[in-house]
């Protein structure tokens, strides 16, 4: 007879490996009208715990025959990390980026756009300093 910590752990594990298989990892390909086609790619992480105990009581001895009490839970993450993008001979790796989790962060993402309009306001200048110096 199989004690019911195990029967409770191999049913949550099989729960489990039937919910997740490779291509919850590597997805389903997906053909685009143009002929590209494009597969997604996640990072799975799973957390699994269980536990229990049998209660003997005072007037009888510990063994099988004891009442049983125990839990088992998992936890399951799935986050998309890159597609791959398949046309003709060419393949292409797209990351797919997380959010920015703090104010450096967000200030990092931010700085290539800054330094365009920058740029872009800079040649706005010059070129009405240049006209300015034409006309006169």
């Amino acid at each position: 007879m199989n004690h019911p910590l195990s029967e409770m752990m191999t049913n949550t594990m099989s729960k489990i490996r039937d919910m997740i298989d490779v291509n919850t990892v590597v997805g389903d390909p997906i053909t685009t009208p143009n002929g590209a086609t494009i597969i997604p790619v996640t990072k799975v992480s799973i957390g699994y715990g269980s536990g229990g105990s049998d209660f003997s009581m005072k007037s009888t001895p510990a063994n099988r025959e004891n009442p049983f009490g125990g839990g088992a839970g998992a936890g399951i993450k799935i986050t998309p990390v890159a597609f791959l993008v398949i046309r003709g001979d060419n393949v292409r790796m797209l990351p797919v980026a997380e959010p920015a989790s703090t104010s450096m962060d967000r200030l990092i993402e931010l700085l290539p756009d800054l330094i365009d309009k920058g740029e872009s306001y800079l040649a706005q200048k010059r070129a009405a300093k240049q006209e300015a110096q034409d006309e006169a």
